[in-house]
């Protein structure tokens, strides 16, 4: 269902080492785009080049994701992540106020993903940014529960998907770790754009 009608922009800056963390970013992508208004653009960071830095910096929310490789973000990731410092933090915190939330993906059910999503978190909240958490409970947690159930390894921070290494992007991750990155992509839009809807209403209120 689609909500809201005031416009935002969104980025979903990630990497991606075999295509599943792709996958996984571009449902992030699809579940931001259902919130009428929103302008999603995907950004993929390559080894060896840097992003568009002007187009970050418009953007109302970035969702940051990273495959989980050993404990952490992936090593192209990460050289993403310290280029900020030159770029957007000793700029002039460029990225002070924007929204900012996080997805991860790796081959074990927890594989200390929720290592990666704290790095990103604390990232995001170098440069000002407001975190939005996963807003789901866990779920398979019970007799009844059910792998296809949203947010089935029960992260709290961000979303978390799980690839099993034997198998190729075009079959995993499966269909409920991708309704769950929908899920996040549509929450931190939503929430973007309260936050541009509250900006400006203050905005015309002090020019009144």
């Amino acid at each position: 269902m689609q909500t809201h009608r005031n416009p935002v922009n969104v980025a979903v800056v990630y990497h991606s080492g075999y295509g599943h963390t792709a996958k996984q970013a571009q449902a992030v992508a699809e579940g931001a785009a259902q919130v009428t208004g929103a302008t999603v653009q995907l950004i993929r960071i390559e080894e060896g080049t840097e992003p568009s830095w002007k187009d970050l910096e418009q953007a109302d929310a970035i969702i940051f994701g990273a495959p989980t490789y050993m404990g952490g973000p992936s090593a192209q990731f990460k050289a993403f992540q310290d280029a900020t410092s030159k770029n957007v933090f000793a700029a002039g915190s460029k990225w002070k106020d924007k929204v900012a939330a996080g997805f991860t993906n790796g081959a074990s059910r927890s594989g200390d993903k929720l290592a990666t999503l704290i790095q990103l978190a604390l990232f995001a909240a170098q440069h000002g940014m407001h975190w939005v958490n996963l807003g789901l409970p866990p779920a398979n947690n019970s007799s009844t529960g059910s792998e296809s159930e949203l947010n089935r390894h029960g992260f709290w921070l961000g979303a978390a998907a799980q690839s099993n290494a034997d198998q190729d992007a075009d079959i995993v991750p499966p269909e409920a770790d991708l309704a769950t990155a929908r899920h996040l992509g549509r929450r931190v839009t939503t929430l973007a754009q309260q936050l541009v809807l509250g900006r400006n209403a203050i905005d015309q209120t002090a020019s009144e």
